[in-house]
């Protein structure tokens, strides 16, 4: 077969199959480093920010691989906890997230620990991961405004 055949063949089998160009398929990867990338130096400035609240005793690849957990704890576990959380977002006016990106980050330190990462947040937990959360969000959200093209797609 040669590919137009085959694709004819797998959109009459699958219609709902997607063929992605080369370019598309770049363009996913480079989304998920840079989305990868905010994660990491978010991560890296609220353990800048918060010494002694939010430590790291591995060393700075770590951070790369907490980066990582970071991102698959969101992008598994946030759109469930939202969906349960909704109504308290809503009544709260959002700042429930605030809350919701403090369980994220506990999450990904209980696993990096898990994984021997090193990420440490110390006691009182809740409000260390709490201010780790708020600098991570506002971290994130000052990178993705400034790579909103490279994030989109647009050149």
């Amino acid at each position: 077969f040669s590919y137009d055949e085959s694709k004819c063949l797998i959109n009459a089998l699958a219609p709902s199959a997607r063929w992605l160009p080369a370019y598309e398929e770049e363009n996913h990867m480079t989304k998920f480093i840079l989305r990868w990338a905010i994660n990491a130096i978010a991560l890296y400035l609220a353990i800048l920010i918060l010494p002694g609240r939010i430590d790291l005793t591995s060393g700075l690849v770590s951070i790369l691989w907490l980066a990582l957990i970071f991102g698959l704890v969101n992008a598994l576990f946030r759109p469930l906890i939202n969906l349960l959380t909704c109504p308290l977002i809503i009544l709260t006016l959002g700042l429930f997230t605030l809350v919701i990106n403090t369980f994220m980050l506990w999450l990904t330190s209980v696993i990096g620990q898990y994984f021997d990462l090193g990420l440490i947040i110390h006691e009182p937990v809740f409000w260390n991961a709490f201010l780790g959360g708020l600098v991570i969000s506002v971290v994130s959200f000052i990178m993705t405004l400034i790579l909103k093209d490279e994030l989109k797609g647009k050149k």
